[in-house]
């Protein structure tokens, strides 16, 4: 029995034993665990503050690029203000210059063309010397003259009356020949595109759809067509184009004929005369397209050549300067002309129908009546001219 209760102490023993070893073991673990977790929050702390001294660093820099680039942008501001500035004293300095140079032509002209009468006056009595003298101060008067409407075309000038009510008094005038230029290969590009529009429209209108909405889209385009091209060739004149009187008043007269087409209610009659219209217009813009090739080229060639002004344009027409070379359009242009005069016909016959009520009628056949007239016979008098004087050459040799 005293045997039994010392081994059962020596058990009590070594059970506190290793109980008291477990303990000592936890709590060095926990110590190196205190340990690591110090030594990590020093290591984050050393790098919160090395990150904290680069952002710093960064934000130091940063600042000191802004303000670099500011003291850039102020630099060149400065030297804007002054280049603004000189320029608007430029502008005041061009419009004096402007002024003076149109009341001297103004004067100029008034001199020369006194001088002119005199010259006139004294040509008749006169023979030998003082005639050739006269003759030749008539020439030098006619330079001149043709001189001042150089000038004239880069100066500012008062807007006609169609300017005045579409635009205002604004001066249209482009002071370089490189606006100029500009300016008129836009007005030749726009045609002709427009021009396309319209053949492919017409075309589709004419074999594809029948419908009046369509139809009066048509003429609407052709109505703002027709008038975009009397404002643009109103500028193009006052900056030195020279276009024919004709060639620009038929635009008015074509602009009044598809705003009548556009107000024409649908009916019978209108069915009537669509699809003659239309092949009509087809037909047209075919021919325009086919003058804007030809004519394009033979302007190039003929400004090369120094025979034409740098200014002049493609027109629907026949003018004296397509005589060489261009010959071969008169007849899809007289052919487009007794075209006009059919359509004025047949709309004068179907004014004379007991059930014609549209006075549209009536005002679309009086405008194809004009169109025709103006274009066969200024056609007409180019083509006698240019002949008239093609024969009167080998005489004089």
């Amino acid at each position: 029995m005293a045997l039994r209760r010392v081994l059962m102490d020596l058990e009590d023993l070594s059970v506190q034993e290793r109980r008291r070893a477990d303990r000592l073991e936890c709590t060095k673990v926990q110590e190196s665990r205190q340990t690591g977790n110090d030594y990590e929050n020093k290591n984050c702390r050393g790098r919160s503050w090395k990150q904290g001294i680069i952002q710093g660093n960064k934000m130091s820099q940063s600042l000191t690029g802004i303000q670099e680039q500011w003291k850039s942008v102020e630099q060149e501001y400065q030297k804007l203000q002054e280049t603004h500035r000189k320029y608007l004293q430029k502008l005041d300095e061009i419009s004096k210059l402007q002024n003076n140079c149109s009341s001297s032509i103004s004067r100029q002209r008034k001199r020369l063309k006194d001088l002119s009468s005199q010259v006139h006056k004294c040509i008749k009595g006169s023979t030998g010397d003082d005639a050739k003298t006269l003759g030749d101060i008539k020439e030098k008067v006619k330079t001149q003259e043709h001189a001042f409407s150089e000038m004239d075309a880069f100066l500012p000038k008062t807007n006609g009356l169609y300017l005045n009510l579409v635009l205002g008094n604004v001066n249209v005038t482009l002071l370089s020949k490189q606006s100029k230029f500009a300016y008129k290969d836009e007005y030749e590009t726009f045609k002709l595109y427009l021009t396309v529009v319209l053949l492919l429209f017409s075309f589709m209108c004419f074999f594809f759809v029948s419908y009046r909405f369509l139809d009066a889209i048509f003429n609407f385009l052709l109505v703002w067509y027709y008038c975009t091209l009397t404002i643009r060739e109103s500028i193009l004149i006052t900056n030195g184009s020279r276009i024919k009187g004709w060639w620009v008043f038929h635009h008015y007269v074509s602009a009044f004929l598809s705003g009548v087409m556009l107000t024409w209610p649908d009916g019978n009659l209108y069915q009537t005369f669509r699809n003659q219209f239309l092949a009509y217009s087809f037909y047209q813009s075919f021919v325009q397209c086919l003058q804007y090739y030809y004519q394009s080229g033979c302007l190039y060639r003929l400004r090369a050549l120094g025979e034409r002004h740098n200014m002049d344009l493609t027109v629907e027409g026949f003018q004296s300067w397509m005589w060489k070379g261009l010959t071969f359009l008169l007849p899809f242009l007289f052919f487009g002309h007794f075209w006009q005069l059919f359509n004025s016909l047949s709309l004068f016959r179907m004014a004379q129908l007991p059930d014609c009520k549209e006075w549209q009628v009536q005002m679309c056949g009086l405008c194809f009546l004009v169109l025709f007239m103006g274009n066969f016979f200024t056609t007409l008098a180019v083509v006698r001219h240019k002949s008239k004087s093609r024969n009167q050459k080998p005489k004089s040799m």
